[in-house]
């Protein structure tokens, strides 16, 4: 068993050697999605807003309430250490997984703060902080907001007639995003099913987490 959580570790760059953790630094590239010491980690148990969602007030104003959920988790995350647990991998690749901060569930502390909602189709985790955070109205609990996996999937795709930028994942596994007009965007095609996507602006593909092609 060791030895193959070892070569788990090692498969991977940027992590410590260690054969059941992950650390390093955070890089918050949204409210559930890390990047741990060069390593895109996917927070276990938990779903926040998308980047682009917006929540309506009570008066029914709409405001960006996915950029404030990362907002405040990037200013509580951003540059600190810590250590992550791997529990499963995604279908874009990235690792699912449990963190702490100074010994502290981090998505329990999300969840509690009203940030993200516990994600029931994978676990019954946070189903308590969630609970807490409701009755207490923190966060998005007083807010009108689709939840963020109905939301995922009543948005329409974008296509190459609205979106012009190409989102590509490399051979290497870099998420890299082409410019019409650069050298390789003409020959760039774009996989879905590779968790390649169409995006509006270059601003987009890089709070999405995506880095612009060198030419």
């Amino acid at each position: 068993m060791l030895r193959i959580c070892l070569a788990f570790v090692l498969l991977l760059p940027g992590l410590t050697h260690a054969a059941e953790h992950l650390a390093g630094r955070v890089h918050v590239i949204d409210a559930d999605t890390w990047n741990v010491g060069g390593v895109r980690v996917r927070l276990h148990g938990i779903d926040a807003p998308e980047l682009d969602q917006a929540c309506q007030d009570s008066d029914g104003s709409s405001w960006p309430c996915g950029a404030w959920a990362t907002h405040m988790v990037r200013e509580q995350f951003q540059g600190r250490m810590t250590t992550c647990v791997p529990v499963d991998r995604d279908r874009y690749g990235r690792i699912v997984a449990r963190c702490s901060v100074e010994r502290e569930d981090v998505a329990a502390r999300i969840v509690e703060q009203g940030l993200a909602f516990a994600y029931r189709k994978y676990s019954d985790a946070y189903a308590g902080a969630e609970q807490v955070a409701r009755i207490e109205y923190r966060g998005l609990h007083k807010t009108q907001i689709q939840v963020p996996w109905v939301h995922r999937a009543r948005k329409k795709p974008k296509s190459s007639e609205t979106c012009l930028i190409k989102g590509n994942v490399s051979s290497k596994g870099e998420r890299i995003f082409h410019e019409p007009g650069q050298r390789y965007y003409a020959k760039t095609r774009i996989s879905a099913a590779k968790g390649e996507q169409w995006f509006c602006s270059a601003a987009e593909a890089r709070a999405a987490g995506w880095r612009a092609a060198r030419r």
